[in-house]
């Protein structure tokens, strides 16, 4: 079909969740078991073939670090590349003073290439020593998260190699730590599946089965209305971000109204294509936009609608809003913008700068794309300038800092403006002094694309632009951007209410504390746990009777601690393929405490 379709997950999804499982359990009796010390989660990223420095684990385990979960731990995997040949031999060329391939003394030289080859592979090992032993091991390879047959990679390590890893370098034995269960349990467990499916598990568990239709089959519910044309219109670009810990982030908007009027809200990605035969890789990601009525307070704040029907790639709401002031706040599910593989650090990077025949610095022909894309998606009210207020939202993206008045004033005088505003070629011309200044070296041009979503093939893999419209019969609507504090959580606010308003709450069997709330949209199906008991519960999702449906969470089965009285969205569920009929089929299980 088109390139528009959504590829199939790929199995590197749950192949990096096996492995990381792999790991876990190479140090933990349970998936379940929480990391409670930084010298715990050195072995657990060891395991998984990471060797992370004493800066790398203050990252992740701070001061105020009481615990980790296994999705933070998955979380910490996923930003934390696994260490090369290539990055441990860059390293040791800095002691090749001469740059001839040698250092003083060739025995050196061999030992170190020696050792850099028994780093990596001892790394390799240890993560394919874990895969061996979980898949040794059936009940550690289903305990708590079903039945569910692995198989290790193809790419499966001799027994020599493994036997001379361990000779070389065997790793240290984690510590020994309290365990809940007793000696007595877990001969109990050895002797039961550790699927929950005792009569205990039978009588906690819900089946969810809804099936959809195909999105060529769903006539349009909300159609456009008749002389939208003539009616007044505002809108406003944006950007969802992938940040490091897998989260999505984006701007907020204030939307104010001046008196009751009919309105026509949308909002869909925005293509920056610049071939017509070659559509953006990010027109497929789904996208959404809650209405909230702005009080004084964000407690005072209520959910007044959100976009529901889809027409194309649009996410349409339509209906009456009474004059005032509402916030705007987008919305993707996170099916289909997560985190890709890192393939193409091994690729040479794309060339940013370049020397002209005259020896003068400049920008490449990629480079001027991107940025001219850039430029289009901090444009944010697509006047072709940006504001001191665009241009700074931009650089707290890119850099953490501001610019103010003075600084802007000295942009004015050398970089090209109208209007008190940068142009396209004055964004090129500031892009450009930065890489003179750095004598050509692309650093910081690289951080800058990278936190913008591009890859190192000038690929745009991490970020999705969009662009909401609202159009009033009667009024003009104002639309202008802004960054609340309170943001994600006045978004997981709206979230949560659109999925509790929708549908009615069913207790998980035997359980009177314990309720799913399952929203089924006409192209997305949400899930809901609220836990209002006094104590934490652990909720076992499995979503292996799922048909043509790809979650937020990137893999069939997992498992969700809820603390105390406590509501949490569980996952989102999107079609792989929108032209065929998709079926969710989810059974949530009650696990017993650890």
């Amino acid at each position: 079909m088109s390139l528009q379709e959504t590829p199939v997950p790929c199995d590197e999804d749950e192949a990096f969740y096996v492995q990381s499982r792999a790991a876990y359990l190479a140090v933990f009796r349970s998936s379940l078991t929480n990391i409670v010390s930084k010298q715990q989660l050195c072995l657990a990223l060891q395991q998984a073939g990471r060797n992370p420095t004493q800066a790398t684990l203050n990252k992740y385990w701070t001061q105020r670090t009481t615990k980790l979960n296994f999705d933070e731990f998955c979380q910490i995997l996923k930003s934390e590349k696994k260490t090369e040949e290539t990055e441990l031999m860059r390293a040791f060329k800095k002691m090749d003073v001469n740059s001839d391939g040698y250092i003083s003394h060739s025995e050196l030289e061999k030992a170190l290439t020696t050792f850099c080859r028994l780093l990596v592979s001892t790394a390799e090992q240890c993560q394919m020593a874990a895969l061996e032993r979980l898949e040794a091991n059936a009940k550690l390879k289903r305990q708590n998260f079903g039945s569910q047959s692995y198989s290790l990679p193809k790419s499966s390590v001799s027994s020599s190699s493994a036997a001379a890893a361990q000779a070389v370098a065997p790793l240290p034995q984690p510590p020994e730590t309290p365990r809940a269960e007793s000696d007595t349990t877990l001969k109990k467990d050895s002797r039961s599946s550790s699927r929950p499916s005792s009569a205990r598990s039978r009588r906690s568990s819900l089946s969810n089965s809804i099936t959809m239709t195909s999105s060529t089959n769903k006539a349009s519910k909300i159609p456009e209305p008749s002389g939208l044309q003539d009616w007044h219109h505002s809108y406003m670009k944006g950007c969802f971000f992938l940040e490091d810990d897998g989260s999505i982030s984006s701007l907020q908007y204030q939307l104010h109204v001046p008196q009751t009027t009919n309105v026509y809200l949308t909002i869909q990605p925005l293509s920056l294509s610049h071939g017509l035969d070659m559509p953006s890789s990010w027109m497929t990601v789904d996208t959404a936009l809650f209405v909230m009525s702005a009080g004084e307070t964000k407690e005072d704040s209520t959910l007044v609608c959100f976009t529901e029907t889809k027409e194309k790639e649009k996410y349409v709401w339509k209906g009456e809003l009474n004059a005032g002031t509402y916030y705007l706040l987008p919305f993707t599910s996170g099916c289909r913008l997560k985190k890709r593989s890192k393939k193409s650090l091994s690729i040479k990077p794309i060339e940013l700068v370049y020397r002209t025949d005259t020896g003068e610095l400049d920008l490449t022909r990629e480079l001027r794309e991107v940025l001219s894309d850039i430029f289009e998606v901090i444009d944010l009210d697509g006047n072709g300038l940006l504001s001191l207020e665009e241009y700074n939202f931009f650089e707290l993206r890119t850099s953490g800092e501001k610019c103010d008045k003075d600084s802007w004033a000295v942009c004015k005088e050398n970089f090209d403006m109208r209007k008190n505003q940068l142009t396209r070629q004055g964004f090129m011309e500031l892009n450009l002094m930065e890489a003179t200044e750095k004598d050509g070296d692309p650093a910081d041009l690289w951080v800058t694309l990278e936190a913008m979503g591009y890859n190192r093939m000038l690929e745009l893999v991490e970020a999705c632009p969009f662009q909401l419209d609202v159009h009033c019969e009667d009024t003009q609507p104002s639309i202008q951007p802004l960054t609340l504090d309170s943001g994600p959580k006045l978004l997981l606010q709206a979230l949560q209410k659109s999925i509790t308003s929708k549908t009615g709450a069913k207790a998980l069997r035997g359980q009177d504390n314990v309720f799913i709330y399952t929203y089924r949209g006409e192209h997305r199906i949400s899930s809901l746990i609220a836990n209002k008991a006094n104590q934490k519960v652990t909720v076992h999702v499995n979503n292996e009777q799922n048909r043509n449906c790809c979650s937020s969470r990137g893999m069939s089965v997992f498992a969700v601690e809820v603390p105390a009285r406590t509501k949490l969205v569980c996952q989102h569920i999107l079609p792989i393929n929108e032209r065929q009929e998709w079926t969710y089929n989810c059974v949530e299980s009650m696990l017993p405490c650890t």
